[in-house]
């Protein structure tokens, strides 16, 4: 498996890709809600590639995307410190690291870049992600309670945020 940056001629694998996660029902959109043409998404990985604070990482297993990163920055001088991440892996490879590894190579990626702080959100209900996240030193921030709608029942989400100052 090779971890690397998304190129713009992924864009029809991550599309694949994006799907696939979204059918978890764990991501913010519902199984299928996300309607993204082709041409959209490629606009968004060229954006992505573009901006120095910003980044999407893939997993790639035999030229097959199996999980990716994002971690979206900002350009206002207060807040180009930090980052939002996103994060999914193909729910038939879960468990094999490539979350940790996805993590890893983007930690690195954040203190070339003079990211300081990253942050992401869960449902709460989300057990196995919310250790993950707390595994690779994310810290409970708050928690947002009736964020989401799921199924017509109001769902809370927890914050987290990671600094990347001292490591």
């Amino acid at each position: 498996m090779l971890i690397r940056t998304i190129e713009v001629k992924d864009t029809a694998n991550y599309l694949e890709l994006n799907k696939a996660i979204d059918e978890s029902g764990f991501m913010l959109y519902e199984p299928g809600e996300k309607q993204i043409s082709y041409e959209q998404q490629k606009k968004i990985i060229e954006k992505i590639l573009a901006d120095k604070n910003s980044t999407m990482l893939v997993a790639d297993l035999d030229h097959q995307l199996i999980g990716f990163i994002a971690a979206i920055g900002n350009n206002i001088k207060r807040t180009k410190h930090r980052a939002t991440v996103v994060i999914g892996v193909k729910e038939n490879f879960e468990g094999r690291g490539i979350a940790s590894q996805l993590f890893k190579h983007l930690f690195k990626w954040a203190k070339k870049s003079g990211i300081t702080r990253l942050e992401l959100t869960v449902i709460k209900d989300n057990h196995k992600a919310f250790n993950l996240y707390r595994k690779m030193g994310f810290v409970l921030e708050g928690e947002k309670v009736n964020s989401l709608m799921i199924n017509g029942e109001p769902r809370n989400e927890y914050y987290l945020y990671k600094l990347l100052i001292n490591e």
